[in-house]
């Protein structure tokens, strides 16, 4: 786990305060997928374009509006949205306690530690102790990076969770889909199915362990990438240097680079470095599959 400090401030309820950090549970596991001009293995990443003409839009033009109805818009300034924007606090106000198995799993959303500071070691092992001892979490709403949240305080293991929640808005009801009656007679379930049912489960249940439980997809992914390396089947992705502001969106590229490029054309085929300015709607700056908040402009 990082240790690395997320936000700092302290846990509310009544009269009692208890200064906390917070610190990321998580951490993204996922392949990275780089996208690539197959022709030439140069990066390929994003452009804000227009969907109607194709032109890029420069990040001056650009402003921020929200649909009530078909092709018609609001727009809003980056003022207006600012000031909408929640008062940061540093504080996780707890609203109320409830019974944990009160809250469905399908609200929960992203799970941070929560960690003592300042000598609150023993108020927060109260907490804690009084949160196992109950069965019951806390309900609080705290501001993260500008964001208001709605959030459970749970005690797990030594430590105190803080799991960010869905607001109730942003689950969707079920009740227009074909579900069977709630309740085994309801269901139509005769005893020996509920009987065999059980047998199945109790024979198959164990410990949770996590490490029990791995991505395949993503081993399957990673042997493969290993086995191709191995083998030599490996392809060199030329570096693009991003363009400069003072170059009038000119593209440099050093000695190096240029001779690599080069090399990786075709025998016989003289190397040409690609014009200043590019087509629209063609990449000429380095990126991810996801865009990129920055980019820079003559």
């Amino acid at each position: 786990m990082s240790r690395r400090v997320i936000w700092k401030g302290a846990i509310s309820f009544g009269l009692v305060h208890i200064p906390v950090a917070l610190h990321a549970a998580t951490s993204e596991q996922g392949l990275d997928f780089d996208w690539l001009d197959k022709r030439s293995m140069d990066p390929v990443g994003y452009k804000r374009v227009n969907k109607r003409t194709g032109r890029e839009v420069a990040r001056e033009n650009i402003v921020k509006g929200i649909a009530y109805e078909e092709g018609q818009y609001v727009v809003l300034s980056q003022e207006e949205i600012a000031a909408a924007y929640p008062k940061t606090t540093q504080t996780i106000e707890i609203e109320a306690f409830v019974a944990a198995a009160d809250i469905p799993f399908v609200y929960l959303q992203r799970p941070y530690y929560i960690a003592p500071i300042n000598k609150a070691a023993k108020v927060y092992a109260l907490l804690r102790e009084i949160l196992h001892k109950s069965g019951k979490v806390g309900i609080a709403k705290v501001v993260i990076q500008t964001k208001q949240h709605l959030a459970l305080l749970a005690p797990v293991g030594p430590a105190l969770v803080l799991e960010l929640l869905r607001w109730g808005g942003e689950v969707r009801s079920w009740d227009e889909l074909d579900l069977p009656p709630a309740g085994s007679k309801a269901a139509g379930l005769s005893a020996k199915e509920l009987q065999m049912a059980e047998q199945l489960v109790s024979e198959m249940s164990q410990r949770w362990h996590a490490e029990d439980f791995t991505d395949t997809f993503k081993e399957q992914i990673l042997k493969l990438v290993e086995e191709k390396i191995k083998a030599g089947d490996t392809a060199t992705v030329s570096e693009v240097e991003t363009t400069s502001a003072d170059t009038a969106g000119a593209k440099i590229y050093d000695l190096t680079e240029m001779l690599q490029r080069s090399l990786n054309k075709s025998p016989g085929k003289a190397a040409r470095p690609r014009s200043a300015k590019a087509p629209a709607g063609k990449r000429t700056s380095t990126a991810k599959a996801k865009p990129s908040p920055k980019r820079s402009t003559a």
